[in-house]
């Protein structure tokens, strides 16, 4: 019980960057008590315990803003971000590492008894006021935008949105570095440039256009390269010092200010 309970607010650190201390997440994060409240009322419900269980869920609901009927089966690792007007269906099963924004329902479009809510598998995102309805199958790994009305199967890895919601992309596996994004590593590593948040399977122009300058600084530190072995073979004296990282270059701070402070009284 207190692995996952653990599990459960370690997993908040993944995927909130506000969260700072478990003591935080804790008291403040009412994904995670509406989550621990579903945790007790699911064993009560399994155990028999029906009203009590669906008691106890009606109060988590008036001190989280989140309704999880007590008979949903959630995985571990499970977080809802925000959380208010999330709504999960007695039938509803999630799998491990799921994410739910706020406003997002798991319901039914039945009044018939049975399996009438959906199934996610593992690693599903649902965005923000997205709906999934029905008795249908969200496949591991797929992303439901936000917004988004979901009446049919999902498959693996899929990007869902609109209303009703589409494919809009399937994701690949990513494939191995080219020789040429080994090259382009290695000189923004030298000139000390590192990209952050472009990824493989999302093409941003502006990361396209950095990497056209890393392979025009790799092109013209070759030629320059070739230059200056030309040059020695002829004889020429040609500095053969090391392109200087860009750390040995940054300003001390204090030097700065004196050197600040002097310009003013000269």
């Amino acid at each position: 019980m207190f692995q996952r309970l653990k599990e459960d607010i370690t997993c908040v650190f993944e995927r909130d960057p506000a969260a700072r201390n478990y003591f935080e997440v804790l008291t403040s994060y009412p994904g995670v008590h509406a989550l621990i409240f579903h945790r007790m009322n699911h064993w009560l419900w399994r155990h028999k315990m029906r009203w009590l269980a669906r008691f106890l869920s009606v109060f988590a609901r008036l001190i989280t803003g989140i309704e999880i009927h007590p008979g949903a089966s959630i995985g571990r690792r499970f977080f809802i971000d925000h959380g208010l007007g999330v709504v999960i269906g007695e039938t509803a099963e999630v799998g491990a590492d799921c994410t739910l924004y706020q406003g997002v329902t798991l319901g039914g479009t039945s009044w018939e008894q049975g399996k009438r809510h959906p199934t996610l598998a593992d690693d599903v995102v649902v965005g923000a006021g997205a709906k999934v309805l029905g008795p249908i199958h969200v496949g591991s790994g797929a992303r439901i935008g936000s917004n988004a009305v979901v009446v049919k199967d999902v498959p693996d890895n899929a990007t869902m949105v609109g209303i009703p919601a589409r494919v809009a992309k399937i994701a690949s596996e990513p494939a191995p570095p080219t020789q040429a994004d080994q090259r382009r590593a290695e000189t923004a590593r030298r000139i000390g440039f590192e990209a952050y948040g472009a990824t493989r399977d999302m093409p941003d122009p502006v990361a396209n256009a950095i990497n056209a300058i890393l392979d025009h600084v790799h092109h013209t530190d070759a030629r320059l390269q070739e230059m200056c072995a030309a040059l020695r073979a002829l004889g020429a004296e040609v500095n053969t010092n090391d392109i200087p990282d860009l750390e040995h270059c940054a300003i001390d701070d204090e030097r700065a200010a004196s050197q600040s402070t002097s310009a003013k009284d000269s």
